[in-house]
């Protein structure tokens, strides 16, 4: 704890930001793996529903989607609900391209700010060194050249714990953000690949 507190003194605020982002950013990524869990599903439920649509057992096709935990379930539940119910097909396609808009929106949600705390820590690390070695010279500028190279070390060092703060901040955040991301697009492409199954099974005049 004390070796905690004297990195913190030694880094001056700029420390205390990153660690605040730090937080954050932990925070995030736990928060943002929970929600994206089950965003995504092998899709057997979905094909199962799709082949029973196509041969009529349309009842058992919905009933099959309506425990659907990810949202190409829920898509594709939708728009067999909708098609049993006679939906037009121009609606029915602007309603399952504003639900599945909705769904992506929410599971890219806070995914910027990730990016974001990845992108401005190492800039607020190497803001902090900057600061750092100015004061550095100033005080060696005033011992007019008293100061032996031991306390200049010391503050040369002083000033890098920041760059080294902000990359230690940056790096997981900048993974964290790349995996969730490229987990959203996958489950965006299995809402519109869900979408396109069925509008391709919809070739007999149930839609018109």
């Amino acid at each position: 704890m004390n070796a905690a507190l004297s990195i913190v003194g030694t880094g001056g605020p700029i420390i205390v930001i990153l660690a605040l982002m730090s937080l954050l950013s932990v925070a995030l990524i736990v928060v943002k793996v929970l929600q994206l869990a089950h965003v995504r599903s092998a899709g057997t439920a979905r094909h199962d529903a799709l082949e029973r649509w196509s041969k009529g057992d349309r009842e058992t096709a919905i009933a099959n989607l309506a425990k659907g935990t990810s949202p190409a379930d829920r898509i594709l539940h939708y728009a067999l609900n909708a098609a049993q119910g006679k939906m037009p097909r121009k609606p029915l396609e602007a309603e399952l391209v504003r639900r599945g808009n909705a769904e992506v929106e929410v599971m890219s949600r806070h995914i910027r700010l990730l990016e974001l705390v990845a992108m401005v820590s190492p800039l607020l690390g190497l803001l902090g060194t900057v600061l750092g070695m100015i004061q550095s010279f100033q005080e060696l500028e005033l011992a007019q050249g008293a100061a032996n190279a031991s306390v200049l070390a010391g503050g040369i060092w002083q000033a890098l714990l920041t760059t080294a703060a902000g990359l230690v901040v940056a790096i997981p955040a900048a993974i964290a953000a790349t995996l969730l991301a490229t987990r959203v697009d996958a489950a965006a492409h299995d809402i519109e690949s869900a979408a396109g199954e069925f509008f391709l099974l919809e070739d007999t005049g149930t839609i018109p």
